[in-house]
């Protein structure tokens, strides 16, 4: 897929701005702060309908304004398709192919972004929240299935931490209502477990093979989840929603008394092993990079093969923490396959010489302008 055209309107710095893009690697240039992140951040907001910056939509609309939106057009396979997000005090509505959707569930996954930033290596030293983020966020998209999953257990998950509170706090002896939601969770939840594991199998699987190129052989990479529930091939949904029903009904005493609901893939993390050693605690910043670039580099490939869809690849300023080496593999990996946008301060050095063709902006103070091609 390609993002033919993006509009933006009162959004961060920018007022009213509209771009063309290409659909190779399009170079956005600039110094600090002047808004080459906010043009990444809105591709992302087109896509996801949330920021990856902040979880506060107010912080997106422009200084003194009251609303604010992101349109764009985007290639498909199957026609063209124009999608708008706007952000308003009323809320975040959204729209495809000009009809405005009920439910964001119905919108994600019309336009799919991988992003790259240099936080992301906490994906491999991080804390396993930045992990599951990381699965929800990339497998949302990716699968419909898992993205309503997903909502359902949040959703209930929500509602039986605050019912623990109540009887925790009220002492109240009714405990049915807490059976029922300990079902309701079990069965969003088993759901939710499974697909990561099997998508997670599959996201290995590419993985290997690009962490093995970069290494040049000397390194294999392999993936473990790890959860309360054991999580095996031969399992099902249907096998994790009674273990987790299971540990439920036997912690319920616990989870009263602290309030929580201690168990579910809220809970659940995923280990990444070179050479059988978790690289997080073992291994070293080159091999945690390496991890990290491969994981990135594996997503594009999977989210292809799950929607028959390249997506959109959105590096934010990641070039200047890869060493040559590393920015070799990157942009040789995504050289005239996937729409790629770079945010730099320079383009310089290997990513000068490697780029074919690429397509420069230059960015200050919220305007735009499109270097002329020689």
């Amino acid at each position: 897929m390609i993002l033919e055209e993006l509009k933006l309107h009162h959004f961060r710095n920018y007022e009213d701005l509209t771009v063309k893009f290409h659909p190779g690697i399009n170079v956005l240039i600039g110094e600090n702060a002047q808004g080459k992140t906010n043009l990444l951040e809105a591709i992302y907001v087109l896509a996801l309908t949330k920021s990856h910056r902040t979880a506060n939509d107010r912080e997106l609309i422009s200084w003194n304004e009251h609303e604010a939106s992101v349109a764009g057009r985007v290639k498909k396979k199957l026609g063209s398709l124009p999608l708008a997000v706007q952000f308003s005090s009323r809320g975040k509505r959204v729209r495809m192919n000009h009809l405005f959707q009920p439910r964001l569930s119905s919108y994600i996954g019309a336009l799919n972004v991988v992003l790259f930033a240099p936080e992301d290596l906490e994906l491999v030293k991080g804390a396993p929240v930045v992990r599951r983020q990381f699965m929800d966020t990339e497998f949302s998209q990716m699968s419909n299935q898992y993205l309503f999953a997903l909502g359902k257990y949040n959703q209930v998950l929500k509602q039986r931490n605050q019912y623990l509170k109540q009887l925790k706090y009220h002492q109240q002896s009714d405990k049915v209502l807490l059976g029922v939601l300990s079902e309701e969770l079990a069965q969003s939840g088993g759901t939710v477990i499974a697909l990561r594991y099997q998508l997670l199998k599959q996201l290995e699987v590419w993985a290997q093979e690009l962490h093995q190129h970069i290494s040049t052989q000397k390194e294999t990479l392999k993936f473990k989840y790890v959860s309360q529930v054991e999580t095996t091939d031969e399992k099902a949904a249907a096998d994790y929603q009674q273990e987790l029903l299971a540990q439920y009904q036997q912690r319920a005493e616990h989870e009263i008394e602290l309030g929580t609901t201690l168990t579910g893939p809220h809970r659940d993390d995923v280990a990444f092993l070179v050479n059988g050693q978790n690289v997080q605690s073992f291994g070293s910043q080159g091999q945690q990079r390496t991890t990290a670039l491969s994981v990135k580099l594996a997503e594009i490939e999977l989210m292809k093969q799950q929607t028959n869809e390249y997506p959109l690849l959105l590096l934010d300023d990641v070039l200047s923490e890869l060493d040559n080496d590393r920015q070799t593999h990157l942009l040789t990996a995504i050289q005239d396959k996937v729409q790629t946008f770079l945010t730099t301060t320079s383009l310089s050095g290997v990513a000068r010489q490697l780029i074919n063709q690429p397509a420069i902006y230059h960015i200050e103070y919220g305007q735009i302008s499109e270097e002329e091609t020689q």
